[in-house]
């Protein structure tokens, strides 16, 4: 289900390589940036009962925007890095990314079950009573923790026969749809929405942080640029030993301009 996202991203990631080499990486690191906030955005949108087609469009343009972003990004990167210390710069850049991948699961899991939490005990509770079950027993299976009920989806195991034990033969059905494959997965459906959107917000506002900090990088690159274009200036003056001149007034070579150059000709 996922093979879209790769695919999205191995066709786009060799070419933005190449055309930020002609044309720059600012236009594809900060379009990338802003393409994958915006399928970030569209997944919020889907219901819970999507279509695949859908889904696998959106997850292709998430990989196509993660793609434009990466290769220019870490040229950008390496290129920002003296030669000498390039093989440290690639490490850390290593380093971060393994990380943040590991720790994007944890924000990730946490944002969904802060959205769980909010909304599964009151609709657990209220459709468990809606099937009959008394309101004390409804009370306290809404308790249950978000993540056990998010893995129990995630595995596709029914709790319901387990939780509510011998009171399923005095309900009106015996309890068959309360413990049928399709009652809990769509009794969640909601606040599973809920938390992944909240989740999605995240990633939407972590893509436009990228997209801004791209966008400054290329302000500060060219004063970097700037800035040692100026001190090269100087050091080749001093070189020359030449004087200039400033308004009308004759500009003196100082003491530590004469040890400069003294130095370079010995």
């Amino acid at each position: 289900y996922m093979i879209p996202l790769t695919v999205g991203f191995l066709l786009s990631a060799p070419i933005s390589g190449w055309l930020s080499d002609r044309f720059g990486p600012r236009m594809f690191t900060v379009g990338g940036a802003l393409v994958t906030a915006a399928s970030f955005y569209a997944l919020m949108t889907l219901p819970t009962d999507f279509g695949y087609g859908v889904f696998a469009l959106l997850i292709l343009i998430n990989g196509v925007g993660s793609g434009l972003f990466s290769s220019p990004n870490r040229a950008e990167i390496m290129n920002a890095v003296p030669a000498e210390s390039r093989g440290v710069g690639a490490g850390m850049t290593a380093t971060f990314q393994n990380s943040s991948m590991v720790l994007s699961i944890g924000v990730f899991f946490s944002l969904m079950i802060a959205g769980l939490s909010q909304s599964l005990p009151h609709t657990m509770h209220d459709e468990l009573v809606a099937q009959g079950v008394p309101a004390a027993q409804a009370e306290g299976i809404a308790q249950l923790p978000p993540i056990a009920v998010l893995f129990a989806a995630f595995l596709g195991y029914n709790p319901f026969r387990q939780l509510l034990g011998g009171i399923l033969d005095r309900l009106p059905d015996g309890g068959a749809h309360l413990t049928s494959k399709e009652f809990f997965p769509h009794l969640i459906a909601g606040p599973f929405h809920q938390g992944l959107v909240i989740a999605f917000w995240f990633a939407v506002a972590a893509c436009l942080v990228a997209a801004l900090s791209s966008l400054l990088t290329g302000h500060v690159g060219r004063r970097h640029r700037a800035a040692a274009h100026e001190s090269l200036g100087s050091e080749l003056a001093a070189v020359s030993g030449e004087a200039g001149l400033a308004g009308n007034e004759l500009v003196v070579p100082d003491e530590d301009f004469d040890a400069r150059r003294s130095a370079r000709e010995r």
